[in-house]
Formats: C-alpha cells, sequence, structure tokens
C-alpha cells in the first residue's frame, strides 16, 4: 500500500509538483459535483476484513498526530466486478501496455517518473429509481445491455458509456479504473478511482459527465 500525498500537503512543505491541482468543483444540468481535498489518500485492499482493519488502524496510528481520519470509506466487490447497478464496471479500461501508458508517468523527472495522478470519488446511486425503471431504459442509461455488457450502437448521447468514450477526446482520454461498491448509512453507490499520468484525462470525462 503506497499513500497518494494531496496538494495541501505538498505546499505545506513549501514544495510542488507539477501537474498536481485540486479537484476541480464542478456543476451542469441536474448536478453539482463538490471539491473536498484530503492531504493524505489510502487504498487498503484484501480479502480478509479482520486484516484490512488492522492494516487501516496502523496507518492512522502511524500518521498521529499529524493527521487525523477525515474520511473512512469501506468498499467491497460484488460479484466479480460488478456495480451495484448489476452492470459491468471498468469494460473499457485499458490492459498491459497501454494501461502503463495511461497510469504511470514518464518522462517528469525523479521523484515522480513511476507514479501516477489519483483522483477518487463518491458517487450515491439512487438504485430504488433505478430498478423501477424498465430494463430497456436502464440499458439506454448505461449505454448497454444488462443481459450480456455489450454496448448499444443506438444508445442515446447521454448514456454513460456515450459520454466516456475514452478515446473520443481530443487529445484521447484513457485511465485505469480501480472503482468498487459502497453502502453505508449515508446510502449506496460507488467509490470512483481513476489512475493517470496526469489529471487531465480524468477532468476531461467529468466535465463532459458534467455538461460542459
Amino acid at each position: 500500500m503506497d499513500p497518494i500525498i494531496g496538494l495541501g500537503l505538498v505546499q505545506g512543505f513549501n514544495r510542488s509538483i507539477k501537474g498536481l491541482r485540486p479537484f476541480p468543483a464542478l456543476s451542469g444540468p441536474g448536478c453539482k459535483i463538490p471539491s473536498t481535498q484530503a492531504d493524505i489518500w489510502c487504498w487498503v485492499c484484501g480479502a480478509d476484513r479482520g486484516h484490512i482493519t488492522h492494516v487501516g488502524r496502523s496507518v492512522a496510528k502511524a500518521l498521529q498526530p499529524a493527521f487525523r481520519c477525515d474520511r473512512l470509506v469501506d468498499g467491497f466487490k460484488f460479484d466479480s466486478g460488478l456495480d451495484l447497478t448489476g452492470y459491468e464496471d471498468g469494460t473499457e479500461n485499458p490492459e498491459g501496455g497501454a494501461a502503463v501508458d495511461a497510469a504511470i508517468t514518464e518522462n517528469a523527472g525523479p521523484g515522480i517518473d513511476g507514479s501516477s495522478f489519483v483522483a477518487t470519488q463518491q458517487w450515491v446511486h439512487d438504485l430504488d429509481h433505478f430498478k423501477s425503471l424498465p430494463q430497456a431504459e436502464q440499458d439506454n442509461i448505461i449505454g448497454r445491455r444488462l443481459s450480456d455488457n455489450e454496448e448499444l450502437d443506438d444508445a442515446p448521447v447521454s448514456a454513460h458509456v456515450k459520454r466516456t468514450v475514452q478515446e473520443s477526446f481530443e487529445p484521447e482520454a484513457f485511465v485505469v479504473r480501480r472503482s468498487v461498491p459502497r453502502a453505508d448509512k449515508g446510502g449506496e453507490g460507488l467509490m470512483f478511482v481513476a489512475f493517470g499520468q496526469s489529471l487531465d484525462a480524468f477532468e476531461a470525462q467529468l466535465r463532459r459527465m458534467a455538461g460542459q
């Protein structure tokens, strides 16, 4: 587990990292995307919930008293990679060398080369409303058929798949996504995580999703 450091921490040490900038607060028709920054982000993964808990506690203890845990999100795997809507997540992820090119920074200098820029978002799904819709309408919202995960050629331009076709941007906006479902007393949804060789591709997709 490698911690991800945020802009506030970098600036606190009177340093700068080229390309590191605040998460953009955006708004569009019917949506608002707030910017909630953190100085350090850690992702603890594993199959054993007890082990994850102990590792997380040790990380938090090691960072005290300089830092406090501001947010703790418990993610999980659903049916080998499904979103809670039931659709497969990350189908169009680049693979192999293409994934390395999309996610790993090169030619940026010592200390930066070999690293990634990471963006995280905590999405809330209105599952009651979504599941109340006819199956064809659900498929059109996502842009894929639930039954076989095939992309719909005639899906509306508002479909999620149509809005985020990574090769449809100029320049192309490829990122490597490692998202996980989440559910707690605040609701259910997705913890979206995007790794990129810069933040440009992620922000381009986000702006289009917000209607900009």
